[in-house]
């Protein structure tokens, strides 16, 4: 799993309990995935379809720093399904992780459209 992203917890992640709130994770996943997707499918007009079982196993506190990954599990027709793990670098746990997530690329009419690819494609390949 590559592990592209990293934040660092801040007072206004946190819920009542002082730990990291998973919905602003959530929100940091999804958002994650579909740069990804976008990136991949090199068209920007992607949604998230399908998320499975979320497992949260861990958390964080203010000042940690979590790492999110991700990986694919396979290209669909019109899509591209990824799972995805959260980590904390401070204390190396799982924080969360997502089995598959299903990303939906969209035409211009706001339909699936087939996108054409087969596997994974890094950057500097296509620049």
């Amino acid at each position: 799993m590559r592990f592209h992203t990293r934040k660092w917890i801040k007072p206004e992640d946190l819920n009542p309990n002082g730990t990291l709130f998973g919905g602003q994770l959530l929100a940091w996943i999804d958002e994650e995935l579909a740069l990804y997707s976008i990136i991949q499918l090199e068209n920007q007009r992607v949604v998230t379809k399908h998320m499975s079982e979320i497992n949260f196993r861990s958390s964080a506190k203010q000042g940690d720093i979590i790492e999110i990954g991700i990986d694919v599990v396979k290209f669909g027709n019109s899509s591209l399904t990824l799972k995805c793990e959260v980590r904390n670098m401070m204390t190396r746990e799982t924080i969360i992780s997502i089995a598959s997530t299903t990303m939906v690329n969209l035409g211009a009419d706001g339909k699936p459209k087939a996108h054409g690819k087969t596997e994974i494609e890094f950057i500097k390949n296509r620049l």
